[in-house]
């Protein structure tokens, strides 16, 4: 299992969810994908951080990388995992 760091949320305009998890080196994410509507209904929670295995998780784009690998490494240092964003 790897701890990734949320990194991106985004809401397109058929009111989908995308959340982008990262490893605090940028080179690993897994992007997870709910109608806004299915959030809502179940109480379902965004944390600061999840696990995923390891062979669940893509490479992030070159082009993304230091982005990805800020952004984790920020929300590491002011969030514990289990923290509501």
């Amino acid at each position: 299992m790897q701890q990734l760091w949320l990194v991106e949320r985004s809401v397109d305009t058929r009111d989908l969810v995308t959340l982008i998890y990262a490893t605090t080196d940028g080179k690993l994410e897994r992007r997870k994908e709910f109608a806004a509507a299915t959030l809502q209904q179940h109480g379902r929670t965004v944390t600061a951080a999840i696990e995923a295995p390891v062979e669940k998780l893509e490479p992030v784009l070159e082009t993304d990388r230091k982005r990805f690998a800020t952004e984790a490494t920020k929300m590491s240092k002011t969030h514990d995992p289990e923290d509501e964003i």
